[in-house]
């Protein structure tokens, strides 16, 4: 096997190793980490981000970057909560998503008809997309207790929790989205080669603005999932899960540089994420340690990437 084939080989199956590897280790260091409980429970608290690295997948392959998405899950979180607790909480639920998907439309229309870079562009709409949020909700948390309302989040269906369905449902319709359709095909010609997609006759401006508003819609459904879960909205709603769900869609061996990724090996980002995570808190191990590890994985992942695209 030759290096090309070696480095290929990294890029598509490197996450399940790694999994796979550290699935064993800590069941030789851990008794209660090899459970079913432990392991729905992991799955259980990592479907909102599973469902947005899902979709950010498609954004990255594109050729873009969506820094916004954090945000818009803390305006779905707030919106969710305020229409539950003075409409209809069904209808807050099923509200998130569709503020999701608006505010991801937006921000593709943004970065297509000004020209401007993504990760320029969703920096600025996710600080205003914050800032409406805060005001949304007076800067306060918005509880919600009603079992209409938290269903989502906390109950099961044959033992496992409906988020984790939910979760295995979207990523599966988005791996066949980006791979059995015409506008998965497009998705992957226009962050190949954009220059190329334009000559082909492919509405590159549309693929983009398609990418984004995906991406949207996962963060809302991820905070209806999250604020059912939890019964309350607050605007602090998903600080950081921006860069979490870029760190598993790279580890997955999506391309930071486009035209190459798969959602599977995304959700499986996030999973070894999870992994790492969960196995330092069952080992009551320093949290720094924890970061360090974490961090000398993601540059792992984007050193293959480079190299790759070398």
């Amino acid at each position: 096997m030759n290096s090309h084939a070696i480095l290929r080989f990294l890029q598509d199956y490197a996450v399940l190793v790694m999994i796979v590897v550290l699935m064993i280790a800590l069941s030789m260091l851990s008794d209660s980490f090899l459970t079913p409980r432990n392991l729905i429970n992991i799955l259980n608290q990592n479907a909102p981000l599973a469902i947005m690295a899902a979709a950010m997948t498609l954004v990255i392959i594109a050729g873009g970057f969506d820094l916004s998405v954090g945000s818009i899950f803390a305006m779905g979180a707030v919106t969710s909560a305020w229409i539950a607790l003075n409409v209809d909480p069904y209808l807050g639920l099923f509200v998130a998503p569709v503020v999701g998907l608006l505010l991801g439309t937006v921000n593709g229309v943004v970065i297509t008809t000004l020209k401007v870079h993504s990760f320029l562009a969703t920096i600025a709409t996710s600080l205003i997309f914050k800032g409406i949020a805060i005001v949304l909700s007076d800067g306060r948390l918005i509880p919600v207790r009603m079992d209409e309302f938290t269903w989502l989040g906390r109950d099961r269906i044959g033992g496992v929790f409906i988020a984790v369905w939910v979760m295995i449902a979207f990523a599966v319709a988005l791996t066949f989205v980006l791979n059995k359709t015409a506008f998965g095909r497009k998705v992957f010609s226009v962050g190949g080669n954009e220059e190329a997609a334009i000559l082909s006759g492919i509405r590159t401006n549309r693929i983009k603005i398609a990418t984004f508003a995906l991406a949207g819609l996962a963060a809302g459904l991820a905070s209806a999932i999250a604020v059912s879960r939890i019964s309350m909205g607050q605007a602090s709603a998903g600080t950081g899960m921006e860069l979490q769900a870029i760190a598993a869609v790279i580890l997955g061996g999506t391309s930071i540089y486009g035209g190459v990724g798969a959602v599977w090996r995304s959700v499986a980002g996030v999973l070894l994420l999870a992994l790492i995570n969960n196995g330092f808190n069952i080992l009551n191990a320093d949290p720094f340690y924890r970061d360090l590890t974490t961090g000398l994985v993601i540059l792992a992942a984007i050193g293959i990437s480079a190299a790759g695209k070398r």
